[in-house]
């Protein structure tokens, strides 16, 4: 692509354009391909290191730079920065058909993954394949949505299979040991902790200590451990023995 200016011609490479609607008017970016995904999610955080060229366009294919007079009536400032960081947040990625192909199908193999690397079938404790996964995501015809992350979208595909029930799912539990100083404290403490657990497999109790191993649903355990921390008044411990408790082998149809 060669963006076209008065007295030069500038040939920008490996570019993508971010593009935002306001006040009736298109205004464009030049930036370097991956660079917008990692500013959006704080990975990068110098816009020159994103940015191809530090100017916001009317149209990038043509080098028509957007005046001031535009910024201050559609963005109702003249500062380029922060007009820039608009069209980052809330702009449309512009991509090439096949690149935009091959990343939904890159994020749906994200998403499929993600999925059965955290569920089992709760009925044999073993994991789905990941062929079973991505049957059941169409089978939700699922649409991947490229501006979310595929963490948030596999917890969105875990809550749809289980509410359409079109197959047994749950996420793999998480081993943990509590270990709490005896007292009135504890023991109160021990009472707000049992709705969270899944099950309990082995308790033991003496006149220093009470120790508690249990599963618990992984979504569960930063509510145990403010609880901890709140209650126990710095005289608990909690210990993740296991991040997921699975069964050896993969499910079978």
């Amino acid at each position: 692509m060669v963006i076209q200016q008065p007295n030069s011609q500038i040939k920008l490479t490996n570019v993508s354009i971010v593009r935002l609607r306001k006040g009736g008017k298109r205004f464009e970016l030049a930036c370097y391909k991956n660079k917008v995904m990692e500013w959006r999610t704080n990975v990068e955080t110098d816009l020159d290191e994103v940015l191809q060229i530090h100017s916001v366009f009317m149209n990038v294919s043509k080098g028509q730079v957007a005046s001031k007079e535009d910024l201050k009536k559609c963005f109702k400032t003249e500062d380029t920065d922060k007009v820039i960081q608009e069209i980052l947040k809330k702009g449309e990625l512009q991509v090439a058909e096949k690149e935009r192909t091959n990343q939904l199908e890159s994020m749906w193999r994200d998403i499929a993954n993600i999925v059965t690397d955290n569920c089992v079938n709760p009925q044999t404790k073993r994991p789905y394949t990941v062929t079973m996964i991505e049957k059941a995501m169409q089978d939700l015809h699922l649409s991947v949505n490229t501006k979310r992350s595929s963490k948030s979208q596999a917890l969105d595909v875990i809550k749809q299979l289980q509410q359409k029930q079109i197959l047994p799912i749950q996420r793999a539990q998480m081993r943990i040991r509590l270990t709490l100083a005896q007292s009135k404290e504890a023991k109160k403490l021990r009472e707000k902790l049992q709705p969270l657990l899944t099950s309990i497999e082995d308790e033991d109790s003496n006149p220093e200590e009470y120790e508690l191993i249990a599963l618990v649903d992984p979504g569960h355990y930063r509510q145990i451990n403010e609880l901890l921390q709140s209650d126990a008044k710095g005289k608990g411990q909690l210990e993740i023995m296991n991040l997921r408790e699975k069964e050896e082998g993969d499910e079978k149809f």
